[in-house]
């Protein structure tokens, strides 16, 4: 358990490359906008099939009168 410990700790100091600040800046900047548009997506779509759905209910609701 400790060799492993060791060489995973090695690994992680010497063998991973590590981002630099301004590319871990621009890399959160990319993923938030993103997400933001992919909300506004979800949030459109939402919309869109509540009214579809509302006037289809509308629709089959006079139907029946």
């Amino acid at each position: 358990m400790l060799k492993y410990v060791k060489e995973s700790y090695n690994e992680l100091v010497n063998k991973v490359a590590w981002p630099s600040f301004p590319q871990l800046q621009s890399s959160t900047v990319v993923v938030m906008v993103a997400s933001a548009i992919f909300a506004i997506v979800v949030l459109l779509m939402d919309i869109s099939f509540e009214n579809v759905m509302t006037a289809i209910y509308k629709t089959l609701g006079n139907l029946g009168r």
